[in-house]
């Protein structure tokens, strides 16, 4: 830890420096990693676009006295040379794919088949629903289709024959008082 007012403002002023460097130097690898992102993903409109301002971004941190300026030469060089190589077509470039996007890819694909899938079975059972509804439609259409003499008919029937069951019922009820005194009349005769 220093000791003197002088050596304690230049760590103070050092820390300053060494922030806004490496911030600086960051904008610089960042604006380098978009270039080569567009290059990668086969897009040269954007690479031409971001290629002018890669430039500038180098030559600041350049001014800057983050990097050599020959060190900034060789970036610029390297990337303009990519670019025209793409463009002349000395370089093909197969569209890369980390494990992340390959994950996203799959899961997507996977989503999309569980949807296909519930949109078949919803699609079955619209169908299934539409057959119970005409089916219901055909039974009413028939109902309503027999004419009103048949159903006065039918009604007259059905009273006959409920009429002769209730001329039955009370016909039994003495019956059953016969047998009793059937019983009660055995027992007599046995005791004589």
């Amino acid at each position: 830890m220093p000791n003197i007012k002088s050596a304690k403002k230049r760590v103070l002023i050092t820390k300053k420096k060494n922030s806004r460097n490496r911030s600086d130097r960051s904008k610089m690898n960042n604006a380098i990693k978009a270039f080569n992102k567009a290059l990668d993903t086969a897009n040269l409109e954007e690479a031409e676009r971001l290629l002018p301002i890669t430039m500038s971004v180098i030559d600041k941190s350049v001014t800057a006295g983050i990097i050599h300026k020959n060190t900034a030469a060789n970036k610029k060089s390297a990337i303009s040379k990519r670019l025209s190589d793409v463009k002349s077509g000395k370089l093909t470039i197969t569209v890369k794919k980390d494990n992340k996007t390959i994950a996203a890819e799959k899961a997507l694909a996977a989503k999309q088949a569980r949807e296909a899938a519930r949109a078949e079975i919803r699609a079955k059972q619209a169908e299934k629903e539409a057959e119970k509804t005409e089916q219901k439609k055909k039974k009413t259409d028939k109902v309503k289709a027999e004419p009103t003499e048949e159903k006065k008919a039918k009604k007259s029937t059905k009273a006959a024959a409920e009429k002769p069951d209730a001329e039955k019922a009370p016909a039994k009820k003495p019956a059953a008082k016969k047998t009793a005194k059937k019983t009660e009349e055995k027992p007599a005769e046995s005791a004589e």
